[in-house]
């Protein structure tokens, strides 16, 4: 980073100091301000007034009969001059009974701002509404929170998204404006300083934005985010992301402390009392607080005590008692006592539950304190379209799924904190699985835990990505694949920390992650090696179904479709696979997976399909295509090129292709490994390249993560052989390269 972050506020405050005096200028030419005033709401009303923000006004008056004709003369100089006006005329009355029914009106002249005329209008409409604001406040509020949440559904989290929308998204800047009108009601304080500050670097995001783009645009894209953090003289992109994702949490946090106070206080007073909920901590309100005499100077413990009986009863951590034991807490001794740990477990243990007090511990500072290497992860950004969240949110949601799973495994204790820290190591440059097994044995004795189980939690983090990334990457027939893994696991315990750990981590990443077609591939190749390592043999590869036998008995062309499943059968020849992708692909079906068996001189090749969006084609027309095909009557390339001419090129640049030849991933086969950015028919391309080397493909597996597509084959020469020529070799990796250019 260059430094601190650049501020824009001087320069609002110029631009809305200049705006007033213009108005003030148009408004003397067109009234002599006798009962009549020009009021500033939204962004001008606020002193907020961004480069390409709209102007809000209103013009009040007591009934004047010319009031129409100095509207016009007010309004047709700003239309003039290419500024959007959002304007109504109105009298105070209206004005009132406007914003009892209209929430936009109520939020904007509550914090209304004189500029021309009769300051006696505006300050009579400004506290006629406030005090009806007030007066019907549960009704309001109720009005206002639920305006948020659609807010928040239809725009999502502004600390989560790769494009955000920094004016609706939750924790934006709609949010901090909502709690100064509760604010305005006297329900609850106004923001305080953490969220003012935060507020004020959205707003400064918001400025440069306009300034780079040239209009009022409020979503943050990915090729303006770089040009953005210059101006705000941050180092690139993902420092802009960073420093955003923080204060879009700040303000959440204190969004939702603001409507805790709103439910309280609106639903009358909580009942009396103190329940004991652990050594030092108790419920009071609704809320949990310290037990008198606790003192977190004595007792270190108390912070993680108290943060597991928040999440064990389901309650909210108190705001003062948040603040005592971030100010308070004596320092954790290294390592860590038995109790601290245990109440660690307890906290991740109790699953969505933990979610909000991990945060609460997180906005208070006391999670850096604890576990220092967590500043490496809070609040980075992945710019990476399958992941929801960043890295430190995304592992606490890990950690809060596992909690689910913890009855599948010997070790649940294990399990939790794994899911917590599988990811911790993208804190560090490297690869992250890497670099994690290094810095998940540091965490793991500062939290004392013994020696075997940091050698366990440093093999879980190193291959957390094994058996997913194995499940859709490799032959789960070949017996290669299996004794690999089965090796790299070790024992059985390792195995079931992993499973459970690859559904926790793919459901916390996101739908594109995680799916029913990845959970079953992931389900067999966990049972496979649960076999290899129980002493049983590795399994035998597959023969032909009965159904598959009786359509490879009649030789000829057959196709079957049924779901997600299509079945090819065919007498054999290199490029069937690929031509018959090549048609799914046309009817605008994603490839899953693809397995070639034969018998005799007939080829059945299975696909597991998905459309790439709305309904599956009909299958009648898809068996014709497929037929068509077989014969060598559908030239399927002019029909892709077709489908490729349609498309919109990428927004922003793309990586190259990469394409590598996995040694020792098979005994029957060459495995290569092909990364590219997803388009229609990819698999096609891909599969003609090998056919123009003279390779038949007898497998692949197909993933696409995003926009990025990872699509793994297993690959033999005319002979059936593995490839074992260098020049070969190269002219494979050349001839893809060169296809998916």
């Amino acid at each position: 980073m260059r430094g601190e972050a650049r501020s824009y506020a001087a320069a609002r405050k110029e631009r809305g100091a200049d705006t007033d005096r213009w108005l003030k200028d148009l408004f003397r030419t067109a009234s002599d301000g006798e009962h009549v005033s020009l009021v500033a709401v939204g962004s001008l009303g606020r002193g907020e007034l961004a480069p390409g923000s709209d102007l809000d006004l209103v013009l009040l008056h007591n009934g004047r009969a010319d009031v129409a004709r100095i509207a016009d003369r007010i309004w047709y100089p700003i239309w003039d001059s290419a500024v959007n006006l959002d304007h109504s005329v109105r009298t105070v009355d209206e004005a009132v009974s406007v914003a009892r029914q209209d929430l936009k009106a109520v939020l904007g002249l509550i914090q209304a701002r004189h500029v021309a005329g009769d300051p006696d209008l505006t300050r009579k409409a400004r506290e006629s509404v406030l005090a009806e604001w007030r007066a019907d406040s549960r009704r309001r509020l109720g009005e206002l929170r639920e305006a948020a949440d659609k807010r928040a559904q239809a725009s999502g989290e502004l600390a989560f998204l790769l494009e955000p929308d920094i004016k609706d998204g939750r924790g934006g800047l709609r949010d901090v404006q909502a709690m100064q009108a509760v604010a305005a009601a006297w329900v609850a304080s106004a923001p305080g300083p953490r969220a003012r500050e935060a507020y004020e670097f959205i707003l400064d995001v918001r400025h440069a934005l306009h300034v780079v783009t040239a209009r009022g645009t409020d979503r943050l894209v990915l090729q303006e985010q770089d040009a953005v953090a210059g101006l705000l003289g941050l180092l690139d992109a993902e420092a802009l992301m960073r420093r955003l994702a923080e204060a879009g949490r700040t303000v959440s946090h204190a969004f939702d402390a603001t409507w805790r106070t709103v439910d309280r206080l609106l639903s009358g007073p909580a009942p009396r009392g103190r329940r004991p909920l652990a050594d030092g901590v108790v419920e009071h309100g609704g809320e949990v607080v310290l037990a008198r005499g606790a003192d977190p100077r004595k007792d270190p413990v108390l912070v993680l005590r108290a943060a597991a009986a928040a999440a064990d009863s389901g309650l909210p951590m108190a705001p003062a008692t948040v603040s005592v034991l971030a100010a308070q807490s004596a320092p954790m001794p290294v390592p860590w006592p038995e109790e601290a740990r245990d109440a660690l477990v307890s906290i991740l243990g109790a699953g969505r539950a933990a979610v909000p007090v991990w945060e609460e511990l997180d906005q208070a500072g006391i999670l850096v304190k604890l576990l220092p290497d967590w500043e490496r992860v809070r609040h980075r950004p992945q710019r990476n379209p399958i992941h929801r969240f960043t890295v430190d949110r995304h592992l606490i949601e890990a950690a809060a799924n596992a909690a689910g799973h913890t009855r599948e495994v010997s070790r649940p204790d294990l399990l939790l904190i794994s899911a917590l820290l599988h990811d911790i190591g993208k804190g560090w440059p490297g690869d992250h699985s890497a670099t994690g097994e290094v810095v998940v044995r540091d965490i793991a004795t500062r939290i004392g835990l013994p020696a075997h189980d940091i050698d366990t939690l440093a093999v879980v983090v190193r291959h957390h990505l094994l058996l997913p990334e194995t499940a859709t990457r490799r032959d789960l027939d070949d017996p290669v694949t299996i004794e690999k893994v089965a090796a790299t696991v070790g024992t059985r315990e390792v195995l079931d920390l992993l499973a459970a750990l690859a559904v926790a981590d793919g459901n916390a990443t996101g739908p594109a992650a995680w799916n029913a077609w990845k959970a079953g591939l992931v389900a067999d190749l966990v049972r496979r090696v649960r076999s290899v390592l129980s002493g049983s043999p590795p399994p035998k590869p597959p023969t032909l179904s009965p159904e598959q036998a009786g359509l490879a008995r009649h030789g000829g062309g057959a196709v079957r479709v049924n779901g997600g499943a299509v079945t090819v059968v065919a007498p054999d020849r290199v490029g069937l696979l690929w031509s018959a992708a090549g048609v799914l692909s046309a009817h605008r079906l994603v490839v899953r997976s693809a397995s070639s068996a034969s018998a005799g001189s007939t080829a059945v090749i299975e696909f597991s399909v998905i459309p790439e969006y709305g309904s599956p084609p009909d299958p009648a027309t898809l068996e014709a295509d497929l037929r068509l095909v077989l014969a060598g009557r559908l030239d399927i390339e002019q029909r892709l090129a077709r489908r490729t001419r349609a498309l919109r090129p990428p927004r922003v640049p793309v990586a190259p292709p990469r394409v590598t030849l996995v040694d020792d991933a098979s005994a029957t086969a060459t495995v290569v490994e092909v990364r590219a950015h997803d388009r229609p028919g990819l698999l096609w391309r891909i599969g003609r390249a090998f056919g123009e080397c003279g390779l038949d493909v007898r497998a692949a597996r197909v993933e696409t993560l995003g926009a990025e597509a990872v699509d793994v084959f297993y690959v033999v020469d005319r002979a059936g052989r593995p490839l074992s020529d260098d020049a070969q070799r190269a002219q494979v990796r050349d001839q893809v390269l060169a296809a998916l250019r």
